[in-house]
């Protein structure tokens, strides 16, 4: 099975575009907010997710880690 049919493999997934986004958007701020509507704004909500709500993201990552490690 892919990635994507396991909850864990998407919610994997979406943590690790979350943190891509807003690390993007740190670097380099013209290529996510140019596009705010659209496919690509999905991108835009994912960086604005991972900048106001850091601390749960990175306390998702490091459980997703930690079961990572652990299975």
């Amino acid at each position: 099975m892919t990635a994507i049919f396991k909850f864990d493999g998407l919610l994997l997934i979406l943590l690790l575009l979350i943190c891509t986004s807003t690390f993007i958007r740190a670097q380099a701020p013209s290529l996510i907010d140019r596009n705010k509507h659209g496919l690509l704004g999905s991108f835009w909500k994912m960086a604005r997710i991972g900048e106001r709500l850091s601390p749960y993201v990175a306390l998702a990552c490091i459980a997703m880690a930690i079961k990572t490690l652990v299975h």
